[in-house]
């Protein structure tokens, strides 16, 4: 009998504050997720060939909400598509964990901006749900990057797209 996956959505929030990885993945961390894969957006020195100093992430109002809303597809759709964790007694399969965060305001190079964590079962699971989150919300939460090159310019990245 095929078991469906249940999820957990423990954390998915924007910060103001400084956000860490290894949080992220001792939070969804569990004795029976078999995989926990995790991603770390950090602020680079560089971007399209010019040196970057720092940048600042600014939120739309709806950020938080679109977040959410984000997270709540990614579940229904994985939860829907989910197979089955090999056991035949009908048991529900171990629940997926998910951890997100984005910063806002400003970040130094070197500083997490986007961090997410996936426990899973199984590592293929955990690394589809991970990778199909930051990719949905790098492209439809409302945050934009104003870069601060060493030359002076200034550049946004994301407004108006």
């Amino acid at each position: 009998m095929a078991t469906e996956a249940s999820f957990e959505v423990v954390t998915a929030v924007l910060s103001t504050e400084p956000i860490s990885v290894d949080q992220a993945i001792a939070a969804v961390e569990s004795d029976t997720a078999g995989a926990v894969v995790s991603f770390s957006g950090v602020v680079r020195n560089h971007d399209g060939g010019k040196p970057v100093d720092r940048l600042s992430y600014s939120a739309h109002p709806t950020a938080r909400k679109v977040l959410d809303d984000v997270v709540a597809q990614l579940v229904a759709e994985q939860a829907g598509a989910a197979g089955t964790d090999g056991s035949a007694d009908g048991a529900m399969a171990p629940p997926v964990r998910i951890w997100v965060a984005h910063r806002v305001g400003p970040l130094e190079i070197g500083d997490p901006a986007l961090v997410c964590a996936v426990s899973a079962a199984h590592r293929g699971q955990a690394f589809a749900v991970c990778s199909e989150l930051v990719d949905r919300v790098k492209a439809q939460v409302p945050i934009w990057k104003e870069q601060f090159f060493s030359d002076g310019t200034v550049e946004w990245v994301g407004a108006g797209e």
